[in-house]
């Protein structure tokens, strides 16, 4: 089966959970081979081409369906940032599905190194420091292009001072694999699951 076969797949099961989540009916479960392999993925919703939510996991723990179910569920209901998904709110809504490959530990001798590593518009980072952690989808590079305003942006949402650094700061690079809804495909689904 193609990546786009995969991406399809995704998409359903992300927006199914929503929709029964909100007690609309859906379709039946998709299938592909690919969903019961353990990955990590993020779902991002977005409203008129506006954050909805985000939510997402780092580390390969659950099988790849089963991830996406629960960062979907998450992003439409748990993600702080925003009040729960409404019904009325769902149709308006696409979904963007993010599947993270393994992250690597860069190996950097300070910021100004990291800031010259970085391939902006490709790398996802995580940032790390004691109890400090903080991730940006590549995706983030299209609001904030700039490596430097990425990675102080980076450190704001792990907590830390924006002119923060120390030699015992992890960053890690990983890069995703992204399917995304157009908004005719989403105002479709969601007309789908209230037959």
């Amino acid at each position: 089966m193609s990546i786009d076969a995969l991406g399809d797949a995704l998409l359903a099961v992300a927006r199914s959970a929503i929709g029964g989540s909100l007690g609309l009916p859906g379709g039946a479960d998709p299938s592909h081979p690919g969903l019961s392999r353990p990955a990590a993925t993020f779902v991002t919703l977005k409203m008129h081409g506006e954050l909805r939510g985000c939510i997402g996991t780092l580390e390969p723990v659950r099988p790849l369906g089963l991830d996406v179910r629960e960062n979907a569920l998450a992003a439409a209901f748990r993600d702080p940032r925003f009040l729960p998904l409404t019904t009325g709110e769902f149709e308006a809504t696409t979904v963007e599905v993010s599947l993270l490959s393994e992250s690597r530990a860069l190996d950097i001798a300070g910021e100004d190194d990291l800031l010259a590593q970085l391939h902006p518009g490709h790398d996802g980072l995580v940032l790390q420091y004691g109890h400090h952690r903080a991730t940006f989808l590549p995706q983030v590079w299209d609001a904030l292009a700039d490596p430097r305003d990425f990675v102080v942006a980076l450190k704001r949402k792990a907590g830390l001072p924006a002119d923060f650094w120390s030699p015992r700061m992890v960053v890690s690079r990983y890069g995703v694999t992204k399917w995304a809804e157009a908004a005719a495909v989403a105002a479709k689904a969601g007309a789908t699951l209230r037959r």
